[in-house]
């Protein structure tokens, strides 16, 4: 087992679930409060990824960070050096294609709440987690996606041996080498890992175990 890629890969969704809760709190706090009629625009924007082949962002994404593009010349003039075929590369593609799995359910969790109840809570002891069930959700779900994600960061990273090459890249490597021990042995990984965050997602939501319930 490659445990150089398993830890670049949780490495790397730990990165981008927290610069995504970052990033998508106050904009999902503006999305479901706003009165702005165009707000399905936007709404449409943060949701393409969901529906995009991650080959198409990307492409566009490893254009925008290539040394012609305008991320890319920025990066390149900053630190000398290429922003694609990077971590960090890997960083902002990631941000980009999770970023849906973290802005919706904290758009749903704040929409089911009365303004003033967020006030309220606060006042009566509640912690924020109770208060945005959402923000668990949000992200366990980002780090998951961003854990098993393939198709963008092979477009944008390649396959660079501890920096680039994740266990999903891991894993098809495998398979083309006709090492299938090998691969099973990372996919089960994975596979243990999204059945552990999903339980965390359901069980939060459904209070099962929840810190918080009331004994």
């Amino acid at each position: 087992m490659n445990l150089d890629a398993i830890l670049l890969s949780l490495k790397l969704a730990g990165i981008v679930s927290v610069l995504l809760l970052v990033i998508a709190l106050p904009l999902a706090y503006w999305l479901a409060f706003t009165k702005w009629r165009g707000k399905f625009l936007l709404e449409s924007v943060v949701a393409l990824p969901l529906v995009l082949p991650p080959t198409v962002i990307g492409f566009y994404a490893l254009i925008a960070m290539g040394p012609r593009g305008p991320l890319g010349r920025v990066w390149q003039s900053l630190f000398g050096r290429s922003l694609a075929f990077s971590f960090a590369g890997l960083v902002l593609a990631s941000l980009l294609y999770s970023f849906p799995f973290a802005v919706q359910p904290l758009v749903a969790s704040f929409e089911s709440l009365d303004r003033r109840l967020l006030d309220a809570s606060a006042v009566l002891g509640a912690g924020r987690l109770r208060t945005w069930p959402g923000l668990v959700t949000a992200a366990v779900l980002s780090f998951a996606h961003t854990l098993g994600e393939f198709g963008v960061v092979l477009m944008v990273g390649g396959n660079l041996p501890g920096v680039t090459r994740t266990a999903s890249i891991d894993i098809y490597d495998r398979v083309q080498a006709l090492d299938y021990n090998g691969a099973h042995q990372m996919a089960l990984l994975l596979l243990m890992i999204a059945f552990a965050v999903l339980s965390i997602v359901y069980g939060v939501n459904r209070r099962v175990w929840s810190p918080w319930t009331a004994r």
